[in-house]
């Protein structure tokens, strides 16, 4: 079983992929969130940042790309060849209305003949194998017949499944006949996506699909960063393995962004996951969501840590 971190906005970033890799039980893959490619044809300091591969070391990275002209995508994926990636992701899957509205991420998905067009040219023309994350679409789940059709035209690298449609967001309960649909029909490799916060989780869906051989995590990694361990069968990470990641990823957050004022509001979005379930942690959470300098934030990180390595042991 292969076993993907999929990205989330404001969390997921360089400074954590490669604090988680070197702290946990590392994914297979790390997706980036994702970047959207212009016709200035240029990459944005914060994306450069983001992209570039100087310290990057061993952590297997996919960089996503949000797209809906064809050319944009290639000459992205180009540049991301030149830097030494060897892989690049279609969002499909984005449900935000901004996004959607502009007819990107899954809102692309309502417009499946413009959707095939892009794909015969991205896939005809691209120096990277390609990788899709997609929805099962917008309003209703019987649209992804005429995808998977689509997607199977193509030679997909891996199909990464959202088994929600986009006006689900993140609630409902994900839709496992349309995913059993694309385990049956998809040529290319299937992922699941969505909903695994547990070894228990993952078991049973596994139960119900015995072929599947990729997952990709999300919020529930973010909430657990040792899931991935578990998942393989190795012992809970230690109170300490959680404390040297959040520090690194303190210190790198610092480092990157200059400034408390703007490291803190990163730091407290990873708490939000952190602290989802932790016993007692109201009331430190309060405070560190409240902390407005370095210190107030270290006096609540530190009792919410002490709390954590409690709940590890």
């Amino acid at each position: 079983m292969k076993l993907y971190f999929a990205p989330l906005e404001g969390v997921t970033g360089r400074a954590f992929r490669r604090a988680h890799f070197r702290h946990f039980s590392p994914a297979d893959k790390y997706f980036t969130p994702f970047f959207s490619p212009t016709r200035e044809r240029t990459f944005p300091p914060r994306a450069l940042r983001e992209l570039g591969r100087e310290g990057e070391g061993d952590v297997p990275t996919v960089p996503q790309l949000l797209a809906r002209d064809s050319e944009d995508f290639l000459w992205a994926a180009s540049e991301l060849a030149d830097m030494g990636y060897g892989e690049v992701n279609l969002n499909l899957g984005c449900p935000s209305g901004t996004v959607a509205a502009k007819g990107k991420g899954a809102g692309f998905l309502a417009l499946p003949d413009e959707l095939d067009a892009f794909l015969e040219r991205v896939y005809s023309a691209c120096p990277l194998p390609v990788s899709i994350k997609t929805r099962l679409g917008v309003s209703e789940p019987e649209e992804f017949g005429r995808l998977l059709e689509i997607y199977a035209r193509y030679p997909v690298s891996e199909l990464i499944v959202h088994p929600r449609v986009r006006r689900d967001m993140y609630n409902n309960t994900p839709r496992r006949e349309a995913f059993a649909a694309a385990l049956k029909k998809s040529p290319a490799p299937v992922c699941w996506n969505g909903d695994i916060r547990s070894p228990e989780d993952a078991a049973a869906l596994v139960a119900r699909f015995p072929s599947l051989g990729l997952l990709m995590l999300g919020r529930g990694a973010v909430a657990r960063p040792g899931l991935f361990g578990e998942l393989r069968g190795e012992p809970s990470p230690s109170p300490e393995a959680l404390r040297a990641f959040h520090d690194e990823l303190l210190e790198e957050s610092l480092s990157e962004c200059g400034t408390a004022y703007h490291a803190l509001p990163r730091m407290k979005e990873l708490w939000s996951y952190l602290a989802e379930d932790l016993p007692g942690a109201q009331h430190a959470l309060k405070r560190l969501r409240k902390a407005k300098d370095i210190t107030s934030y270290r006096s609540a990180a530190d009792d919410l840590l002490r709390l954590a390595g409690q709940a590890m042991r």
